[in-house]
């Protein structure tokens, strides 16, 4: 995620941002743009225009009426949802008590993972081959999980409480709004990117083959246990149950990465800074994480970054930032994942 500062008034702002705090100037997410713009007042009709382009006539998401979203869309219609929120099928029934509160932490989730994917050129609309779109439902008590397109998020994984006995009693090192999105949204770009396309075999080389029963694999994770290697061959444990998961789980440590690492970078704070009296293997100048990074690069400044940010956690008394061990296996298959992307995305695949 890259750093914003307020037009006005010089202001660091941040992404979830809908109005500075020093100036009180209001703000929105141009996808035109990709940054947030601050605003001003077009007209007394309430039309809004780009402090630094007044010709440019903008208006707010429809459901920035809710108080969830600060994205942006034309001002050539009275009403309509940005780009993000118009891939919601479901939302939270908004009048059961809680629910407001919980669409937004949903929907701020769901913007960075959008953000992530138009940085990285991915379709939202599917292909040709595959012409799905990308869908969202938000449902109360309902089973996270992705089909035919549509992620399903239970509204329930918004609650920390909830969400960290869930966690506690899967076993599991991490969980996240954020990352259940990451994951589900990678069994979407499987299918759209890589079943019936020139990877498919060479995701079965990597990943296995994923046309093993899916539900018999599931229950034997289940009733079994984990494997006894799975930390030689994947990101994650739940990788281990099946080549699908493997993809997705891998998937989401990759858009993790890339992520963070845009961000560290943007804010000043990758460790290769403290080496630079020793030789840096990389360059100081800025270039796109998402479209131009070689993957070896990535994982090179990958690694000591989660590191410093481990301790600084653990110095906080907090768990560790990354809690995961990258195998020689398992960076073969994100090295797959870069490649499938950038080739996607028309960026340069390293």
């Amino acid at each position: 995620m890259q750093t914003f500062q307020c037009a006005r008034c010089g202001n660091g702002v941040h992404f979830e941002n809908d109005r500075c705090l020093f100036c009180a100037s209001p703000l929105g997410f141009d996808v035109a743009a990709m940054r947030l713009e601050t605003l001003t007042a077009a007209d007394d009709a309430g039309a809004l225009s780009r402090f630094d382009e007044p010709a440019h006539r903008v208006a707010y998401c429809d459901n920035a009426a809710h108080g969830v979203c600060n994205w942006l869309r034309a001002a050539t219609a009275n009403a309509g949802l940005c780009i993000a929120c118009g891939l919601n099928r479901t939302i939270p029934n908004l009048a059961e008590p809680g629910n407001v509160a919980a669409w937004s932490v949903l929907e701020h989730a769901k913007k960075r993972l959008v953000y992530s994917l138009l940085r990285f050129g991915l379709p939202l609309g599917g292909t040709p081959d595959v012409p799905r779109p990308l869908t969202f439902d938000f449902p109360r008590d309902a089973t996270t999980g992705h089909l035919d397109g549509v992620v399903t998020i239970d509204v329930n994984e918004t609650d920390p409480v909830e969400r960290e006995r869930q966690r506690t009693q899967l076993d599991e090192s991490y969980r996240t709004v954020l990352g259940h999105m990451r994951h589900e949204v990678g069994h979407y770009y499987w299918m759209v990117l890589v079943d019936g396309a020139r990877h498919a075999e060479s995701f079965r080389t990597l990943f296995g083959d994923e046309r093993a029963d899916y539900a018999a694999a599931l229950a034997s994770h289940y009733a079994s246990g984990l494997a006894a290697d799975w930390q030689a061959k994947h990101v994650s444990s739940y990788a281990s149950v099946h080549p699908w998961e493997d993809w997705s789980e891998t998937w989401a440590h990759y858009l993790h990465m890339v992520d963070a690492l845009d961000t560290a970078e943007a804010v000043g704070m990758e460790p290769r800074a403290a080496r630079f009296s020793l030789g840096s293997v990389w360059s100081f100048s800025r270039r796109d994480v998402y479209r131009v990074v070689p993957f070896d690069e990535l994982m090179e400044r990958w690694v000591p970054l989660t590191m410093a940010l481990n301790s600084i956690n653990r110095s906080m008394g907090h768990s560790d930032f990354y809690p995961f061990v990258i195998s020689e296996v398992a960076r073969s298959k994100l090295a797959f994942v870069h490649r499938v992307v950038r080739e996607a995305g028309g960026g340069n695949p390293g």
